[in-house]
């Protein structure tokens, strides 16, 4: 759709031939902008409710900025997932309020700080091997509109820890799982809050692991019932589908 045409449902919004709901339903798929090497969808936010994420892992330094920049024209947040120290200088030339979160790996520009989210979101992790994809869930919520509760290192090795904590469990409207090796802590959480459990397994652990198979495979066994889970070290889909729950 071109300017003209989206111009013209301005138009017909302001002369009272379309209602909000109409205009903004033919607005959905607009618009996106070509930069030769991608197409930044400026709309997502319209119709899934948050925006676009870059995904910075194989893209070029300078990609990666130009995605950015072009995305900074708009008054929603950015996050940049899987980057690089590299990445976020480059960013940070084009675009200097641009934040680094080097244990996340994700680069943040903030436009929006309100908080969209009806409750608390967790994040629990096993294991300090765990928190890089912990991080990427804590900070991906927060950048979602959640107000975000961390609890890291308590995994089932010493599942004391964890009981210690069952009051900030059940305080929490939705839970994200993040453990390697056997991936049994989601089943352990499940069975003890009566929210909805986003499982994530990692790759951490040693070789009959098999880079976090085995985790996802305990997971998807899982007996708690309020247990789903996504694909491995996937912290970033874990906490949209955390976040959408959140919000409902």
């Amino acid at each position: 759709m071109t300017e003209d045409q989206i111009l013209r449902i301005l138009q017909e919004f302001k002369a009272g031939a379309l209602t909000p709901d109409d205009a903004l339903h033919r607005l959905r798929g607009l618009p996106f902008e070509d930069l030769g090497f991608a197409n930044v969808d400026h709309h997502r936010s319209l119709r899934q409710g948050f925006p676009e994420v870059v995904f910075g892992a194989g893209k070029s330094t300078d990609q990666v900025a130009r995605i950015v920049e072009a995305m900074n024209k708009h008054d929603t947040n950015i996050l940049v997932t899987r980057a690089s120290t590299q990445q976020f200088e480059r960013v940070r030339q084009l675009v200097p309020q641009a934040e680094f979160h080097e244990g996340a790996r994700t680069i943040v520009v903030w436009k929006d700080r309100r908080i969209l989210g009806k409750g608390t979101a967790m994040v629990v992790s096993a294991g300090t091997s765990d928190m890089p994809v912990a991080e990427e869930a804590v900070v991906t919520l927060k950048v979602m509109g959640n107000t975000v509760d961390a609890l890291y290192d308590v995994g089932v090795a010493g599942l004391h820890r964890l009981l210690d904590r069952r009051e900030r469990l059940s305080a929490a409207r939705v839970v994200i799982v993040v453990a390697g090796m056997e991936g049994a802590l989601p089943s352990v959480v499940g069975g003890l809050v009566g929210v909805p459990v986003i499982a994530v397994p990692t790759s951490v652990g040693y070789g009959a692991s098999f880079g976090g198979v085995a985790a996802l495979l305990g997971m998807l066994n899982s007996c708690a019932s309020n247990v789903a889970v996504v694909n491995i070290d996937n912290g970033y889909g874990a906490a949209v589908v955390a976040s959408l729950i959140n919000r409902q």
